[in-house]
């Protein structure tokens, strides 16, 4: 059975559980999903993996981040000693992380979780000048699928993104903007912690970089001249995911807009994505409306890095075993009158 035959099936089979309708509420929907997906009535989910993309942008020399663009680099470290974030929370939901290399600045140490795949050190600044070339946009596209293929190889059966780049939030801000056509001051929030001077050199970064756009561009094309490689990467992330036939979990902004950019280069991922939580980033709001995606989280976070996926996997997890409930005939028990 296909994917809608086996959603319905599913949904058949959820209306017979031993509970009451929809008691369970969304994530009666997310069980389904990942039924249909998995192709089977009762889903299984095991281990997951989460491929941290990290790569640097030149608009940092515009002053629209809080932090320097050295941490991009240091944080990798941080990320192939397990000392971050993503490393503890990923320890507690059963979730390998693998980090992909695809424009820091700076070498990095040979490491059985680096997938080094470099397409160059760091974007073009994307207010003065396009952030990449068409064809590192393919490459860093590429090294995405290549890092995905990597994680899924290695027994992933559930497939997140994470982001590490100083500054992407505003490659983020403007390829969220040139694809949803917004305007800069619907999309730009303030990141790592900018205050209002460096809110205005956000937008204005951004304002210049759409205002490079021509009508009829591709999104390939869009995401080259105002996107970062890790926002490509992402992309490939996800394409490569769905391909593999596995549910696939957004995190905040940036991964978020690698993923509107997937979904842009093929529709039918939307069917595989699950967002796991709402970040405080305006444009985030933006992205999970025209996928037609509800969090699974609302925790206040604004980290980054896969985090909020990750804690939303065991969410999934309990998601899958609801299917596995007995229904009111297996079970012996009395319906409703």
């Amino acid at each position: 059975m296909g994917y809608q035959e086996v959603l319905q099936a599913a949904k058949g089979r959820m209306e017979r559980l031993t509970k009451p309708p929809r008691s369970l509420g969304y994530l009666e929907e997310v069980a389904v999903r990942l039924a249909a997906i998995q192709g089977r009535l009762r889903p299984e989910l095991g281990p997951g993996a989460v491929v941290v993309a990290a790569a640097d942008h030149g608009v940092v020399a515009e002053g629209v981040s809080a932090y320097p663009q050295e941490v991009t680099h240091q944080m990798v470290l941080n990320f192939l000693r397990g000392g971050a974030a993503i490393n503890q929370l990923a320890q507690a939901a059963d979730c390998q992380v693998y980090v992909l290399d695809v424009g820091v600045k700076g070498e990095l140490p040979d490491h059985p979780g680096l997938l080094k795949r470099k397409v160059r050190p760091g974007t073009g600044n994307l207010s003065k000048e396009p952030a990449m070339t068409l064809l590192e946009a393919e490459k860093a596209l590429g090294a995405g699928r290549e890092a995905a293929w990597w994680a899924v190889d290695r027994g992933a059966t559930v497939l997140a993104a994470g982001d590490m780049g100083i500054g992407n939030t505003t490659a983020a801000s403007a390829l969220t903007a040139a694809l949803l056509g917004l305007p800069p001051e619907a999309v730009v929030g303030p990141g790592t912690g900018v205050g209002e001077e460096g809110l205005r050199r956000k937008r204005e970064a951004v304002a210049r970089a759409l205002s490079r756009l021509r009508p009829g561009m591709e999104p390939l094309q869009v995401a080259a001249e105002v996107g970062g490689l890790e926002l490509l990467a992402i992309a490939g992330i996800y394409l490569e995911g769905y391909e593999r036939g596995l549910p696939l979990l957004l995190d905040g902004f940036p991964v978020s807009a690698g993923a509107l950019l997937a979904f842009r280069l093929n529709p039918q991922i939307r069917g595989h994505f699950f967002a796991g939580h709402k970040s405080r980033e305006p444009g985030h709001r933006y992205i999970l409306e025209a996928l037609g995606l509800r969090p699974l989280l609302d925790l206040d976070l604004a980290l980054g890095e896969g985090t909020g996926a990750v804690l939303a996997m065991p969410l999934l997890r309990a998601a899958a075993r609801i299917l596995h409930m007995a229904t009111f005939e297996e079970a012996g028990v009395s319906d409703r009158a």
